[in-house]
Parts: C-alpha cells; sequence; structure tokens
C-alpha cells in the first residue's frame, strides 16, 4: 500500500509536474532540490509511474555510492509498501535484486557506465537520472557525457535529467543542451527543505595545527566530541557527525566511550548489520544514538532520528603523484556544497540545529564546490573508458571540466605498458575485456595475466584483496592479510568473498585466446606458496611498484621512489618487495609502505618485464665521466660492470657536454690570449652585434658541440676536457664566412700604439675598453683612441705605475684636469718631465735627463 501521508510531506512533490512537462517537450532537465526535499525517492517513483497519473517508464537511477543505492531503493520500495526487488531494485557490483516487475532500478554510477559500455542504447530504459551531481565524481562526470553521446548519435528519445542539491544547476544544463537546438535544458527548481535548521558556530580553540595528508590534529577531535556532548545537552534528537575519515571516526568514538548513547561508526566499509542499524533509527531501550560517519552520510541517505548535525569541517580528497605512480588522501576543509548538504541531514524529519567546528569568518575562504575528482584523481580508468568509447583524448565528450593534459599522459603510458591501447590510444580487443571487468586497469591487468600464471581462483582472491585494502588490523603483510580474509567472518571478509567470486567469474568470461600476457611481460614460470602469488598478483598491477632492499636501508621502488616499512614490520626481511599501497607526504622524500607482500628478483622480473632495460649508461657523475654496462629494472640496478675505453663514443660525448653544462667552461683550459679573446669578442657583439658571435657562458654551453669539436669527440674523460685550447675553440666561431673575422684586430686590437711608440695592452672586460698608459706617454695626444668606434677609458698611471687619473675625454682632460694632477705629481716625480701644455709637450717613457740625452 502506497505511504501517501509521508509521500505528501516531501517538498520536491510540488515540482514534479514541471519536470514532466520539461522531460515530455525537451527530453532534459536539470532538477535542483535542496536536501531532504525528496528529490531521491519522490521523484523516481512519478517517473515511473507508481506514483500519479504518469506514464509507465523504466527509469535507472544512478548514486555515487553503494550505501547510498540501498538505502534510496528501500525508501522506495517502502514508500510503495513493496519489498526491494519488485517495483523498485538496485544493482552494485557483485549484488543485483530486481526482476521482470522492477520499473525503478537503483544502480551505483559505476554500475551505470559498465551497461553504457557494454549496450550503448540502454535497451528497455526509459529515463536516468543522475543524482547528487553536484558532488563532481569522475564516474557521474563520464555517465553524463556517455549519456549526451548516446542521446545525440543513437537515442534521442532517452530522457536524461541531471539532480543536484546545490546551486551549480546552470552548469549542467548547459551541458545538456536540448537536441533540437533550442539551448540549455529547463532547470526545474523544487524550493524549501523539509523542516529547516539552525546554525551554529562552534570554533575550536586556538592552536590547533592545520591538518596535512591523513593527519588531522587530535585536538580538534577533542574538541568535535565535546561539541557532540553540548549539543546533546542542548537538544533533543539522534547526533550525526561528519569526520574526515575511518581513522578520526575511531578515535572520536573513544572519545565518547562514556556517553550514555548508542555510538555508530558509518563509513564505507561499515559492515551491512552497522550501515542497516543506522539506517532503521532508534536504538536499543529508545537510547539515543550518535552516527560518526563520512561523507556516505551527506547526500541520498535519511538516517532515522537525527536532529542535530556536528561538522567537523574536514572532508578527505584523492591525490595522485602521476610521476611515481602513487596515490594518497589529503584532508581539506569542506566546500561550502558539501556543508550545505551535511546541513541538511539534521532538517529531514524535523527542524534541526547544525553545529560547525569552525569559525563563521571562515566560511568566506572555503571553495564553493569540492574539487571536481577529474581534477585529482588517477585517470587511467577514465582513459581506459573514454578509449572503448571511441574517444581516446576524451575531446569529444561533454564534460565540466577537460582531464588534465599530464594526468591523460600519465594514464596512456600505463594503459600503453598493459596492452589496453595501442600506439594511437585506440581500445585493443584485450583493453575491451579489461574494461568489462569492472577494476581499475592496473587490477584488471592483474586479473587477466595472473589467472593465466595462478590460477582464476587465486589471482581473484587477491586482486580482491587489491581493489578494497584490507583493514588496517590485519597488518601490512599482503599474504597474512588474504589467509585473515579467508578465515574471518569480519564485514570486510564477507564483501571480499562475494568479490571473489564476481572477480573468478569475470576472469573466467573473459579469458581466451587474444586474453594472454601483454607484450611488456614475459612468463614467470612455476609460483608457489601463497607469499610468492600475492606479490606476483600485486607486481603484475604494479610493477613500478616492485622494490628491492638498500643497504643503507629501506628500498627503492622501481619507479624511482624511496620505501620504508613501519617500525616492527615482518615484512623487513625480503630483499624484494611488491608493494600494493603506498602513500608519499609533500613533506617526505620516501613513500610510506601500507600493503605489500615479499617477492624474488625472478618474479620482480617476469612482472615488470616491460621496464627491464640492459646497456650501456654513460653520465656525468661526481665531475667526471662515468661508463658502466647495467641491466636494470626501471630504477633499480641489477648487475652494473665498469666500461673502460670502450664506452659508445657518441655517449662519452653527451657525457662531456653534460658536464660542461653543469660545471661550465671552467673545464676547458684558458690561456690568457684565450681570456683576452673571449673579452674582445664579448666587446664587439655588445656593441655591434651579428656577426660577432655572443660568448657568454649560456651561449658558449649552449654551442659547445660545435666551437669545441674536433677535439670534444676525441675526449673521454674530464681530464681531457682541461686539454683543450679554448682559445683555439672560439676562433671557430669567429665570422669567416663572411669576411668579418679578418677585422678583428682593426675592430678591437688587443694593442694600441701610444704616442710615445709603446704598444700598450687594450682591457675589454669591462663595461669599456680601458687603456693603462702612463700619463707622460700619452702627451701631445688630443683626441682619445677608440676601438669599433668606442672612446677607451684611459687609465692615466704616475712614472711608479699607479693610477693618477681617470678620463674618456683627453682634450679636456689636458685643458681642466691636468693642473691638479700635475702639482701633485711633480713634487714626488722630479725627474719626470711635467710640461704646463701637455697637449704639445713631446711625449716620453724617460725621465728628463734621458730625454735631454736623446736630444
Amino acid at each position: 500500500m502506497i505511504r501517501n501521508d509521508a509521500l505528501d510531506l516531501l517538498p520536491v512533490r510540488h515540482a514534479v509536474p514541471e519536470l514532466l512537462t520539461a522531460l515530455d517537450e525537451r527530453g532534459t532537465a536539470v532538477l535542483y532540490a535542496p536536501p531532504g526535499t525528496g528529490k531521491t525517492t519522490l521523484v523516481p517513483l512519478a517517473l515511473a509511474g507508481l506514483i500519479g497519473e504518469g506514464p509507465g517508464r523504466r527509469v535507472l537511477v544512478a548514486e555515487p555510492r553503494r550505501m547510498a543505492v540501498r538505502a534510496a531503493a528501500r525508501r522506495m520500495a517502502w514508500l510503495l509498501g513493496e519489498e526491494v526487488g519488485g517495483s523498485v531494485g538496485f544493482s552494485v557490483r557483485g549484488e543485483r535484486r530486481a526482476g521482470p516487475t522492477t520499473r525503478v532500478e537503483v544502480v551505483t554510477t559505476g554500475v551505470l557506465l559498465q551497461r553504457l559500455q557494454r549496450d550503448p542504447e540502454l535497451a528497455g530504459v526509459d529515463v536516468v537520472l543522475l543524482d547528487e551531481c553536484h558532488e563532481r565524481h569522475l564516474d557521474a562526470d563520464v555517465a553524463m557525457a556517455f549519456l549526451v553521446d548516446v542521446r545525440a548519435t543513437l537515442r534521442p528519445e532517452l530522457k536524461v535529467i541531471a539532480a543536484s542539491a546545490t546551486s551549480d544547476a546552470e552548469a549542467w544544463a548547459q551541458l545538456l543542451t536540448v537536441l533540437d537546438g533550442s539551448g540549455p535544458a529547463p532547470i526545474v527548481w523544487a524550493e524549501g527543505q523539509a523542516h529547516g535548521y539552525a546554525v551554529r558556530y562552534a570554533p575550536p580553540p586556538t592552536g590547533i595545527r592545520p591538518a596535512h595528508g591523513t593527519w588531522v590534529d587530535p585536538a580538534l577531535l577533542r574538541h568535535v566530541a565535546a561539541t557532540v556532548r553540548i549539543a546533546m545537552e542542548r537538544h533533543e534528537g539522534d547526533v550525526l557527525c561528519f569526520l574526515p575519515g575511518t581513522g578520526e571516526i575511531a578515535r572520536t568514538a573513544g572519545l565518547l566511550a562514556d556517553l550514555d548513547a548508542e555510538v555508530l561508526q558509518l563509513h564505507g566499509r561499515a559492515p551491512a548489520a552497522v550501515q542497516d542499524a543506522v539506517l532503521r533509527g532508534s536504538g536499543p531501550q529508545g537510547r539515543r544514538r550518535v552516527v560518526l560517519a563520512t561523507s556516505v552520510a551527506e547526500s541520498s541517505l535519511t538516517v532515522p532520528g537525527v536532529r542535530i548535525v556536528v561538522d567537523s569541517g574536514l572532508a578527505r580528497e584523492p591525490r595522485t603523484d602521476h610521476a611515481r605512480g602513487l596515490g594518497s588522501l589529503a584532508t581539506v576543509p569542506v566546500s561550502t556544497a558539501a556543508a550545505t548538504q551535511r546541513a541538511g541531514r539534521s532538517g529531514r524529519e524535523g527542524f534541526g540545529v547544525v553545529y560547525r567546528c569552525w569559525a563563521e569568518a571562515e566560511d568566506g575562504n572555503r571553495a564553493r564546490f569540492p574539487s571536481p575528482e577529474i581534477r585529482i584523481a588517477d585517470l587511467a580508468g577514465f582513459a581506459l573508458r573514454a578509449a572503448c568509447w571511441g574517444d581516446p583524448t576524451a575531446a569529444g565528450l561533454a564534460l565540466l571540466d577537460a582531464p588534465p593534459a599530464g594526468a591523460m599522459a600519465a594514464a596512456g603510458q600505463v594503459l600503453a605498458a598493459i596492452g589496453a591501447v595501442d600506439r594511437d590510444g585506440r581500445a585493443t580487443d584485450r583493453g575491451v575485456r579489461m574494461a568489462r571487468l569492472g577494476l581499475h586497469p592496473r587490477l584488471a591487468r592483474a586479473l587477466l595475466d595472473g589467472a593465466a600464471e595462478v590460477g582464476a581462483r587465486r589471482a581473484a582472491e587477491v586482486v580482491a584483496l587489491l581493489s578494497e585494502e584490507p583493514p588496517r588490523e590485519y597488518g601490512d603483510d599482503l599474504a597474512a592479510a588474504w589467509r585473515e580474509a579467508r578465515r574471518g567472518g569480519d564485514g570486510y571478509a564477507a564483501r571480499w568473498k562475494a568479490e571473489v567470486r564476481r572477480l573468478e567469474r569475470a576472469a573466467a568470461s573473459e579469458t581466451g585466446p587474444a586474453a594472454g600476457r601483454d607484450a611488456g611481460g614475459g612468463a614467470v614460470g612455476p609460483v608457489t606458496g601463497e607469499d610468492a602469488v600475492a606479490g606476483l598478483v600485486t607486481a603484475l598491477a604494479f610493477p613500478e611498484r616492485v622494490a628491492r632492499a638498500r643497504e643503507q636501508g629501506g628500498y627503492l621502488m622501481v619507479s624511482g621512489t624511496g620505501a620504508r616499512l613501519a617500525e616492527g614490520s615482518r615484512l623487513g626481511s625480503g630483499g624484494w618487495l611488491a608493494v600494493a599501497v603506498a602513500d608519499r607526504t609533500a613533506q617526505s622524500a620516501t613513500a610510506r609502505v601500507r600493503l605489500a607482500a615479499v617477492v624474488d628478483e625472478r618474479i620482480a622480473r617476469g612482472a615488470a618485464g616491460h621496464l627491464l632495460r640492459a646497456g650501456e649508461e654513460v653520465h656525468w657523475e661526481d665531475g667526471d665521466v662515468v661508463a658502466r654496462s647495467v641491466e636494470r629494472l626501471g630504477a633499480v640496478e641489477l648487475a652494473v660492470r665498469p666500461l673502460r675505453d670502450d664506452a659508445d663514443p657518441a655517449l662519452v660525448r653527451e657525457a662531456l657536454l653534460d658536464g660542461l653544462r653543469r660545471e661550465g667552461t671552467a673545464l676547458l683550459r684558458w690561456s690568457r690570449d684565450a681570456e683576452e679573446l673571449r673579452a674582445r669578442l664579448a666587446f664587439l657583439h655588445r656593441e655591434l652585434g651579428e656577426p660577432w658571435p655572443d660568448v657568454s657562458e649560456a651561449a658558449l654551453l649552449g654551442r659547445a658541440d660545435q666551437w669545441l669539436e674536433p677535439e670534444l669527440s676525441r675526449a673521454r674523460r674530464r681530464a681531457d676536457l682541461g686539454r683543450i685550447d679554448a682559445g683555439e675553440g672560439l676562433r671557430r666561431l669567429l665570422p669567416w664566412a663572411t669576411g668579418e673575422a679578418g677585422r678583428l684586430d682593426e675592430l678591437a686590437p688587443e694593442r694600441i700604439e701610444v704616442p710615445s711608440g709603446s704598444r700598450i695592452r687594450v682591457e675589454y672586460g669591462g663595461e669599456r675598453p680601458v687603456l693603462a698608459v702612463k700619463l707622460q706617454e700619452m702627451f701631445g695626444l688630443a683626441e682619445t683612441p677608440r676601438v669599433a668606434g668606442v672612446p677607451v677609458l684611459v687609465h692615466l698611471l704616475s712614472p711608479a705605475g699607479r693610477p693618477a687619473a681617470v678620463t674618456s675625454d683627453l682634450a679636456s682632460f689636458w685643458r681642466e684636469g691636468y693642473r691638479a694632477v700635475r702639482a701633485e705629481l711633480r713634487g714626488r716625480y722630479p725627474r719626470h718631465p711635467w710640461p704646463e701644455d701637455p697637449s704639445a709637450a713631446e711625449p716620453t717613457r724617460h725621465t728628463s735627463a734621458r730625454l735631454r740625452r736623446e736630444r
């Protein structure tokens, strides 16, 4: 029996007629409905014709989380007075409760994507409602892009709704441009909340340190727990407390252990019994409840009895180090949109209150929406889906945010290495099979290739462990965790066993003549023992994370990243590890190993065979050329043999060039003549430009392979560079082809003849050429000497060679400056001539007495 009394309380019912009209007329619509209005439960029933007077339709509702799928299906079935599996059913990975009479089927966005790739037309489906679009999960974004494609090319009659609980509706409307050219999809606004709520701010005490990585200041958790206690004293009803992760949930639960209430921990890995208890409502004997939850409770769930929300203000987002192939989680301030979603949980069944554990002034600094997952996540799965869809670059997909080029390039490399795409990025037959497995491409590779090595059952068991990381209490030894899951009776073990059955069936269905090992890896050979099996399958999934022990401690991954084990780990005795889970914070130079299996070199070579390289390695290291014959697995050296004079000359030459780039031209032999020639050429390039060459350090290093030949090609080590005459090389840069090289001594002479007959060296190293000459040798010269048209800077010296005056205008100096210099020096050097009119005097290098004798 339909529960019309409950349906009538949902505000979204007033928007249903407008929504149905929009769909009939335009085919697409965006439904904006704040939390608690009933968009997830009432709207699908109306679309399917199960309530109201609309025509009967088959409706697919896509939710971002499995818990939300089950909860939404259960709630809709309850509203109809039925059991799940009748008019309303659901499908999640590994479980389906739906039948021939099902008109509304709730699925995860991942399941929707799988169906779209198997059957792009979605035969038998009339309407697809993509719920919680504002959360910007990657699967939801991709599913919407594919649905837009399907409507444009295959099924224009397919009706699509984007449902959002926050005010980004306009962006989705633009994305869902109507096929008839009439513009963006219509937006249907469902105003109001079910009951409303009051917001109160409870900022933590000063001194709370900001979260980083997955670390959260324990003082903040103590404040959150204290806020829960205060809220329960002041208000009636159950409490829903939002925390960033399972670790924070467990610690906060410990802080509330003495509370007179039932404390429940709700997250994606919570046992089904706990999830059911949360969604069922009312504790034993009517005790109040405190539900500590991650973001899984932000949307699509009604937690019965909740009137109070306590929001820690933090959320977890994935981060991917594409260069190292490592993923991690970052703790970030919750966005404004997500905070609104969380607050709305308090007003679902009555007027509520939300306590926000931050200062009200911080609201303006929060991001409006969560970071789109496409911007921050590993895109290997997305890239494979796009390739199987026929758009390897994803350039033609209707996405709100384009995938980052760097992340797509990294994803392409992964897919190529495992044989999922060809050189042009198109999906191979093997890649299509991988996409059908419903796994990350790395895990799909491990399942297919692992089944060929160790059998489908054992491969499926290990891949199931890798697809959902075991609880931390299982330890960091993957083989031990495997044994624990097999004999375990907890919620994780139950989910693991169900996934093993699914993967074993999938592996059998996708195994065929062309489903063997990818081109990059060779068969490993017989593998016995659970440790070796776990290690092999893990290494097949994450070949870049195969790691060898270092002599100085720790491990080096094939990717080049250092790794370390936790204190007391039983894995420390292994010479090689296959790392399943590791993370690296921005502050750490090494990754922390969370889960791994011991392997040997044979398994490492076989699983990561596409990274095996052998050959000569010649490079500049510690100030000289190092030449070796090396066999390596990525960054891990397996065997090394020094090379002496038989190294590849081309590699040696490149190493020497690298040494020059690192240490500069000082490695060459610079005589005084060479340094002076460089200074002269620098002067000419500065004053006259081309064709006179640039001889700056950067320019010379950039052309080192030109002006240092043929000596460079004959050199083998640092000492040989030191024997190369830099001056001889510089002369090769002179403009011989234009004939200008012959004018070098004319334009920038090494020496200038002064009136006394002396040939004085010109110094070109400063901003202007300098001529340092004794003052008496310049008598009789009225004009300052010039080089390349530039007056030299004349340093006039005393008879003892000490500076007496500096001028670039001799005529002016003779008129105005000489008198003071003469007065100062004639008493000090009385034996030298000091005429009153130096411009008319005879130049000399000698004393007055010798000058008289020579006359």
